[in-house]
């Protein structure tokens, strides 16, 4: 099992940057692809990003793609979401995942493939 605990939420301007990180326990960090999701509010969950347990491959939804990075450190079971040119329809509640993988070029694409979750964190643009 994994557990995931999210930081980095907070109030931004419309144009602004956060930098989201999720922390795991356990110590086979490097066994788990492990991906973002997100909800705002009235609407259904979304997902962001995923990345291969190597950090070498990753998938980005259309709505984030260009504006949104992804990456992991294993060596601090750390995975970080730096966000920029941040929009008021990206305010939601971000949800860190993390699915366990044998396969070493598996990225997840949907929350439907995901296994653990933390309890999120809030982002909110201001326009």
């Amino acid at each position: 099992q994994v557990q995931l605990v999210e930081s980095g939420g907070g109030l931004v301007q419309a144009g602004g940057s956060l930098r989201l990180s999720c922390e795991a326990s356990g110590r086979t960090f490097s066994s788990y692809a492990m991906g973002w999701s997100r909800q705002a509010p009235g609407r259904e969950r979304e997902w962001v990003t995923g990345i291969s347990w190597s950090g070498g491959i990753k998938y980005y939804s259309d709505s984030v793609k260009g504006r949104f990075t992804v990456s992991r450190d294993n060596a601090t079971n750390t995975v970080h979401l730096q966000m920029n040119s941040l929009k008021p329809e990206d305010t939601a509640v971000y949800y860190c995942a993390a699915v366990k993988t044998r396969v070493n070029d598996y990225v997840p694409t949907h929350e439907s493939h995901m296994d653990y979750w933390g309890k999120g964190t809030l982002v909110t643009v201001s326009s």
